[in-house]
């Protein structure tokens, strides 16, 4: 390492510290295969029918994956629909969110579990997150709530589990639904639960770069057989079989948001998610392993702090996020990340999208033109403007400073983390900010 931390900096011209790709993250092998073929082997690659039918509930592969799926995080129910982002706007849909109710949402994650309410033309309402974990903020949350708040979607933010004893404590308070995005969490627990379980509903991705995957897919589970018959409906033109289902089920007469949706998983999604599946806890542990000695080593560095799991916590780090103090550094964030960006290099089959190294996360969503500009549909402000929403809601800046401070200013994370990557590559990725902190002055 000295050797290399006497060298120029490689964003003035010196040599980097790695030149090779490093290792890209594949679960796909020869299970998934042999369950791809034995879906085409069987010429039914989807079985749903939008009727009343018994196979409104889709195929075999689709049935199994949501049994086996709840018997794996101790669930009643699991629902499979196409997309996480379908999961979040059925789950919206099933909590009875109607024109003009407000939704309380995180600013700091990926824009569909804000977006969600606008679906049913609901008002988003950003709460501010912590400043240790980053997920919505029990106080932020007690704050925005007014008369017409009906949700909260909470997210577990880079794998972290959400605050579920204070934020569900506050939602038995005022009669609130909490929506749990782990999207980016499974595996994820806070005590004897997993991530996903500690709401009224969760929903996890099975998107191409989360921990397991189908390329695209997702789940919504929940131990509330009403709603999971709800998230069925939304998810199969629910208009086209309600009328037959209330005569069998009274219970469910008069469901409210029951629109003709198609968030259906095929059944090819459901075979590679059913050997994915599978796959979860061994690759979880790899990525806390990994997590565990970059934590202890990048610690040395005196202007870099380590993410602290929750009390009572299982992290599923989707990414490590971490820290930047700037002070300490002598050197702002960005500039000090775009130095050890030029030590590193991509990810293999993804070199396309750079070095998988950034700063902040999203910016914070309020910030973006849909807020800012009150344009959900048509261009008059609707539905902010609608005669049906009696509310006032803030999107200026400044409205979740701890959101802002952390985008701005300290936070930047990494993917360098997940398998097959080896002790020898994570001591590069040490390396590389170790030469930036000790040559810092060539950036200043």
């Amino acid at each position: 390492m000295q050797r290399l931390v006497k060298q120029t900096l490689a964003i003035k011209g010196g040599s980097p510290v790695r030149t090779k790709p490093f290792p890209g993250y594949r679960t796909i092998g020869e299970e998934e295969r042999q369950a791809v073929n034995r879906v085409i082997d069987s010429g039914v690659l989807s079985k749903f029918l939008g009727c009343h039918h018994p196979d409104f509930h889709g195929g075999s592969e689709v049935q199994a994956l949501e049994k086996e799926w709840a018997g794996y995080f101790g669930v009643k129910h699991a629902v499979a629909v196409n997309s996480a982002t379908s999961g979040l706007f059925a789950a919206v849909g099933a909590s009875g969110i109607e024109p003009g109710d407000e939704v309380i949402v995180s600013p700091y994650t990926m824009s569909a579990s804000a977006v969600a309410p606008l679906v049913y033309n609901a008002i988003p309402v950003f709460a501010d997150i912590e400043p240790d974990y980053y997920c919505l903020s029990p106080a932020s949350v007690e704050e925005r709530i007014t008369e017409r708040t009906r949700a909260i979607i909470v997210v577990d933010i880079f794998g972290q589990p959400y605050d579920a004893e204070a934020i569900n404590a506050i939602a038995r308070k005022h009669n609130l639904i909490v929506i749990e995005d782990c999207a980016q969490a499974p595996g994820a627990r806070l005590q004897d639960r997993f991530a996903g379980a500690l709401g009224h509903m969760g929903i996890f991705s099975l998107n191409y770069h989360k921990h397991i995957h189908t390329g695209e897919g997702g789940l919504i589970v929940t131990d509330d057989p009403v709603l999971a018959d709800k998230l069925r409906l939304i998810r199969n033109h629910a208009e086209a079989v309600t009328g037959d289902w209330s005569q069998e089920r009274p219970e469910i007469a008069g469901f409210t948001n029951m629109l003709g949706f198609n968030y259906r998983m095929t059944e090819l999604e459901a075979a590679i998610a059913r050997e994915q599946l599978k796959k979860l806890d061994g690759l979880l542990e790899e990525r806390i392993d990994n997590v565990e000695y970059l934590n202890r080593e990048l610690s040395k560095i005196p202007c870099i702090e380590a993410t602290p799991v929750r009390p009572d916590a299982k992290h599923a780090f989707y990414v490590q996020a971490l820290q930047f103090d700037s002070e300490a550094a002598g050197v702002h964030r960005d500039v000090f990340i775009e130095a050890v960006k030029a030590e590193l290099s991509p990810i293999e089959k993804r070199e396309s999208e750079g070095i998988g190294l950034s700063v902040g996360y999203v910016r914070p969503l309020y910030l973006q033109p849909l807020y800012q500009k009150r344009r959900a549909y048509g261009s008059d402000g609707f539905p902010w403007t609608a005669d049906f929403y009696k509310g006032q809601v803030d999107y200026s800046r400044g409205i979740c400073p701890v959101t802002e401070r952390m985008h701005f200013e300290r936070l930047f994370y990494h993917e360098m983390i997940r398998p097959p990557m080896t002790r020898a590559d994570l001591d590069d990725v040490v390396m590389a900010f170790a030469k930036v902190w000790e040559r810092r002055e060539e950036l200043s």
